[in-house]
């Protein structure tokens, strides 16, 4: 017997901006006569994530990715059909996995997914999944956070900036957050946010002469580019801390170039920049799953997800991460 799954392929590889055009959906069909240990995973739910735009493909892949899946079918005593799992599978609606427990870029390929109780599953791929635990060592570890810290996070409207600022306050931080819309903006001040300026209206420069006049403690960079070098040059404290989590604003710049460079106030201003990579402390992933499953339940830690509907649409929600699309977490549902 066999079923037939769908995937996502590269047509031809970025330039620029995503596009249409880029990809493919290809039918596949997948045998349901299992070996021993293998399984069927369902998809139910896909993360896109702006991450995916620079990883090196070749044309004919498959577009990475986590997703929130079910076991079809299986012969593996550790996956009984029915199960729930986050899987690191990419753009498929099935996947054959010979070795659920084989390594993947954020832990295991397959693992069971933590009972959220009456929660939505969606929650492991957004507030309770990478960008949540992105947000949470980053900001924690990587950045050192302390109470009275003032916090800058730009895309602070988006999956890992929202959670960013959200545990920013629950420390006792005063938070400032950029974002790309009123509406955008106005969801910020609904979770806590201190104070919130729309980018396309007002510049870095100006809003933070009004709300950091003493500097900023801690920065956490989604953005990069323009955004960073004025931040960095004119409103960081004296050994201020840097977190670079992403750099949305030069992911489709072909040549990654920026005529202004960091380097000098960098270091006459002796900051501490570092990368977070969530893959860094997977084995800390329940510590932190704990404390914010925590937060959600006791209303701390707030999430929206900007849910799209249909497996054959991905590709635009892809897209729309690039435009400023998403408020919280970009979700296909299948």
């Amino acid at each position: 017997m066999a079923v037939k799954g769908k995937k996502w392929i590269l047509a031809k590889l970025f330039e620029e901006e995503p596009k249409l055009s880029d990809f493919q959906i290809v039918e596949e069909e997948i045998s349901t006569d299992l070996k021993e240990g293998e399984v069927l995973v369902e998809a139910l739910y896909l993360t896109v994530d702006p991450y995916m735009r620079g990883r090196p493909y070749k044309v004919g892949d498959t577009l990475i990715g986590e997703q929130v899946g079910r076991i079809k079918e299986s012969k593996n005593p550790s996956y009984p059909k029915g199960t729930l799992v986050l899987a690191y599978t990419g753009w498929r609606t099935l996947t054959l996995v010979s070795n659920p427990d084989e390594k993947a870029v954020f832990g295991t390929l397959v693992k069971r997914l933590p009972d959220f109780g009456d929660l939505p599953p969606s929650l492991g791929i957004g507030c309770l999944g990478m960008p949540g635990l992105t947000a949470y060592f980053g900001l924690l570890v990587q950045g050192e956070v302390k109470a009275e810290d003032t916090v800058l996070v730009n895309a602070a409207a988006g999956a890992v900036g929202s959670v960013v600022g959200q545990i920013a306050k629950i420390k006792g931080c005063k938070v400032i957050g950029s974002a790309g819309s009123d509406d955008k903006c106005d969801w910020l001040k609904e979770i806590g946010f201190d104070h919130v300026f729309n980018y396309k209206k007002r510049s870095v420069d100006d809003a933070l002469k009004e709300f950091a006049p003493e500097g900023v403690d801690l920065y956490f960079d989604n953005v990069g580019g323009d955004f960073s070098y004025d931040v960095m040059k004119s409103h960081m404290k004296f050994a201020g801390r840097i977190v670079i989590c992403g750099a949305i604003s030069i992911y489709n710049d072909a040549q990654l170039l920026t005529e202004r460079s960091t380097a000098m106030f960098t270091i006459y201003k002796q900051l501490t920049i570092r990368g977070v990579i969530v893959g860094a402390f997977v084995d800390r992933f329940p510590e932190a799953l704990t404390k914010m499953l925590q937060w959600v339940r006791e209303g701390k830690l707030k999430y929206k997800e900007s849910i799209t509907e249909g497996f054959d649409n991905m590709p635009s929600a892809f897209i729309s991460l690039f435009r400023g699309g998403n408020t919280g977490k970009a979700v296909v549902k299948v």
